[in-house]
């Protein structure tokens, strides 16, 4: 088999790292400044090496050697806020200038190809630009496909969450693959009911060491297909033991009964006209689900949809279901940083997908086999 060492830059929580492991590669290196939201990295990737680091201060021998060697791909999400549709985007935040150093470092350590996820807010006027001068870095030996528009429901999402995707590979390494090949690989999307309905009944068996939340099923509900294979064990070299048959981050949410009552009042798919949260619908796909803001921002906690049934907002572990996580995936003994990795996180519904489509039409990686399947 070739060399498929992948570096994920901005790594996050990793969802893009599951989808690369599950898609039969090898995720040699890690990097995100937020110690935050990559704190729970280590727990759900034991064997790959995180670093804290700026990316805008980083040089590519530093990653090369973090890495153990010159890497076959690089993948990345930059930080999104400064180009979404319902931020700021000021055209002084220093998040703008990541693009650039993203495909910096892609231009120094000449991988096969790359990946790059970020809001369709860079495809915008006022924010293309950026985009486009960061592409001229690496346009001389990668071939671009893209950008594209990517819908994590078009993919079997439970959660419609589109995001804007640049793919690069250099024909002298990999043969470049066809987006119409993509394309077939989409699926019919699963409904929020697929999702979390089984989650409902789950029992609280205490708290960890950690400072999580464990919680076992208890059978009452059958669950659905994705929801069973959502409960399997972890991969060969990703997770932790301690997760076989449980899980973490579903403690409900105690409203007060003036919100207990107006929840009440939202139906299914309307949006609660005070708090502005949308109550989710069994038989449709969640709405994108926002991250909030770290300390440095403002600590902006993100409105988190209403559950289709019950009156309070969703948990952790049924946002995860919806995002497409595992079960034995950990995030942070917090609500709020939970949802802020969550909602940053590349959807492993859509990593999977384009990162199995790189290793079928580039090279033959072998994608790994579920416990679950």
């Amino acid at each position: 088999m070739q060399d498929n060492r992948i570096i994920d830059l901005f790594s996050g929580c990793g969802g893009f790292s599951l989808g690369a492991h599950l898609s039969g590669f090898n995720v040699s290196l890690a990097v995100d400044l937020d110690p935050i939201l990559s704190s729970s990295f280590g727990s759900n990737f034991p064997g790959v090496p995180l670093r804290n680091w700026n990316l805008a201060e980083v040089e590519p021998e530093q990653l090369k050697a973090a890495a153990g060697g010159s890497p076959a791909g690089i993948i990345g999400g930059p930080p999104c806020q400064a180009f979404s549709e319902i931020g700021r985007r000021s055209l002084t935040d220093e998040r703008r200038d990541l693009i650039g150093h993203f495909f910096r470092l892609v231009a120094a350590l000449k991988p096969g190809f790359f990946i790059m996820e970020n809001v369709r807010g860079l495809g915008f006027p006022g924010n293309r630009e950026v985009l486009e001068d960061a592409l001229e870095l690496v346009a001389d030996r990668h071939v671009i496909l893209g950008p594209v528009l990517i819908d994590a429901a078009a993919f079997g999402a439970p959660t419609s969450r589109k995001r804007l995707f640049v793919f690069g590979v250099d024909p002298s390494k990999w043969d470049v693959p066809d987006l119409a090949r993509l394309d077939a690989t989409k699926n019919a999307p699963l409904t929020v009911r697929d999702a979390i309905h089984d989650l409902a009944t789950a029992r609280f068996v205490g708290t960890g060491a950690e400072g999580l939340d464990w919680w076992q099923y208890d059978g009452r509900r059958r669950p659905s297909p994705y929801a069973e294979a959502a409960r399997g064990t972890p991969p060969h070299g990703l997770g932790a033991a301690s997760t076989i048959g449980r899980f973490s981050g579903h403690t409900k949410t105690q409203h007060t009964d003036a919100v207990v009552r107006r929840f009440e009042r939202v139906p299914m798919g309307r949006q609660d006209p005070v708090g502005k949260h949308k109550r989710l619908d069994w038989n449709a796909q969640a709405p994108t689900l926002r991250a909030g803001t770290g300390s440095d921002r403002g600590s902006y906690q993100s409105v988190r949809p209403i559950h289709p049934s019950e009156d309070r907002v969703i948990t952790p572990r049924e946002a995860a279901r919806l995002q497409g996580f595992p079960d034995w995936f950990v995030f942070h003994p917090t609500v709020w940083h939970s949802f802020r990795m969550i909602g940053n996180s590349v959807s492993p519904f859509v990593s999977r997908a384009v990162l199995s489509w790189i290793a079928g039409q580039c090279f033959k990686a072998e994608p790994v086999r579920e416990a679950a399947e």
